[in-house]
């Protein structure tokens, strides 16, 4: 699996698209393929408040519920509400997927997460 090269990840497998102050954030295809099919998404509403590292929101599997967290800080401008009726988007297209858009707090932020590249390694190193 090749991981958009325009796209920042986290350890905890969500990535993040950034345009200016604005960016996109979902889970990426090693996620939801641990996961396997997503039946439910607990997102935050439109408004809300989210810091780096704390949980935004969860993901319910057939398998297990897994937290959220955000690879950034900021505020929530929109949640995709495709998701509340139809999760299994999520297994279709990971990286076309997205969960929610929000407004950066700090740019700079995104210079701490790993590259398309280092997560690929990330995911081979961790046995994915």
């Amino acid at each position: 699996m090749s991981y958009p090269t325009d796209f920042k990840y986290t350890k905890e497998h969500e990535w993040i698209k950034a345009d200016g102050k604005s960016a996109t954030v979902g889970i990426t295809h090693h996620a939801q393929e641990s996961l396997g099919d997503i039946v439910f998404v607990d997102l935050p509403k439109p408004g809300a408040e989210i810091t780096a590292g704390k949980t935004f929101g969860s993901v319910e599997s057939v398998k297990a519920v897994s937290d959220l967290y955000a690879p950034v800080s900021g505020a929530v401008t929109e949640v995709n509400g495709e998701l509340a009726t139809a999760p299994e988007k999520i297994n279709k297209d990971a990286h076309g997927s997205w969960m929610i858009k929000l407004t950066l707090k700090d740019p700079n932020e995104l210079n701490g997460l790993l590259s398309a590249a280092d997560y690929e390694k990330f995911v081979a190193e961790e046995g994915g």
